[in-house]
């Protein structure tokens, strides 16, 4: 059997690598790590391809893909989301994605992205405190504590300082999973019985929930003055968690106009209602938080070059390692034109 050549391989980080990377790294600076590639984008974020994810719906979930391309390297990432899913024994939400050159149009990265997803998410919610949340915030509310919660916490420790975690779940079961895994990672817990419990005393409320339909997590009486909001769980249409009433009340953060008008807790809103685009804020084109008393909301839908900064992340990090192995994934005839010829010589 004739062995690939190299421009047949493509470096692969499988679910058990990237886990050994994450711990290799170690996970709050890997969350830093990220955070400072998708800060840099976000700064260069004229550069890039820009279009609303291109989603398949149905009944039960949807599945979704998420390109763009700053000229030199090319990227998606195929996801899914299936609330019904962990009635099942299954993970809510799965990924993969894959870099490209665009010279080549030669891949030159394939990895697991259920795992990156999560923590480029995290990173980026971080990273958004980072220029909206009040200074000096040190305690979050977590409303929602399925697979995305100790990831949101851990970033908010590593990027902000955040010292106290108010965790409600409807599923108690879900808040005594995440009680359990943020155990000895130098922060406090506190498990709360209502949302109301939850935001008691949070500078940041953090809602993470999960069904595809329109809900109510924050109602407007629950949402006090000065304090930031992080609202990640709506991503499609349909899907919302905030009560109008807050968005209506604060000054509205998000990543593309175009995509979370569709997606995100603004599809509530008329279609002019006014929100900043977060890369101007981190540009200093705009500002986030100018007082004491505002209100700071990130309608944050998850974008593409978010999972694009990810993927360079990834890209840059295994190079010498042996956190990933290589696939013999594309055809390289000796001669370009003779594809068939190659194929034919497979017989022998």
């Amino acid at each position: 059997m004739t062995q690939p050549s190299d421009k047949a391989l493509v470096p692969f980080v499988s679910v058990d690598n990237m886990m050994r990377l994450v711990h290799h790294v170690g996970i709050e600076q890997m969350l830093r790590d990220l955070a400072d590639y998708v800060e840099d984008d976000f700064k260069r974020w004229e550069l890039f391809d820009k279009t609303p994810r291109v989603a398949s719906h149905s009944d039960v979930g949807v599945i979704e893909l998420m390109p763009t391309s700053d000229g030199e390297a090319y990227g998606f990432k195929y996801v899914n989301g299936h609330p019904k899913n962990t009635s099942e024994g299954l993970q809510t939400v799965t990924a993969f994605g894959l870099l490209a050159d665009v010279y080549t149009g030669y891949p030159v990265l394939l990895t697991e992205m259920t795992m990156l997803t999560a923590l480029r998410t995290a990173a980026t919610s971080a990273m958004a405190a980072k220029y909206l949340a009040p200074k000096g915030a040190t305690t979050m509310a977590m409303i929602g504590n399925g697979a995305q919660s100790e990831f949101q916490t851990l970033a908010m420790k590593a990027i902000i300082g955040l010292k106290s975690v108010r965790l409600y779940d409807k599923d108690a079961a879900a808040t005594e999973k995440c009680a359990r895994n943020l155990q000895g990672l130098g922060i406090e817990v506190v498990s709360c019985k209502t949302p109301e419990e939850a935001i008691e005393g949070a500078q940041i409320l953090t809602t993470c929930t999960a069904d595809k339909q329109y809900a109510t997590i924050l109602t407007d009486n629950m949402v006090g003055s000065g304090v930031h909001i992080n609202a990640i769980g709506g991503d499609c249409p349909g899907k919302t968690e905030l009560a109008a009433g807050i968005l209506s009340r604060s000054d509205v953060f998000v990543e593309y106009p175009p995509q979370t008008r569709i997606e995100g807790e603004i599809q509530q809103m008329p279609e002019d209602f006014a929100v900043t685009e977060l890369w101007e804020v981190i540009a200093g084109k705009k500002q986030g938080r100018t007082g004491d008393r505002q209100i700071t909301l990130f309608d944050s839908v998850g974008f593409a070059i978010e999972d694009f900064s990810a993927l360079r992340y990834i890209r840059d990090r295994i190079k010498g390692t042996d956190y990933f192995i290589d696939l013999d994934m594309l055809a390289d005839p000796d001669d370009p034109r003779d594809l068939f010829g190659m194929l034919q010589r497979a017989k022998n």
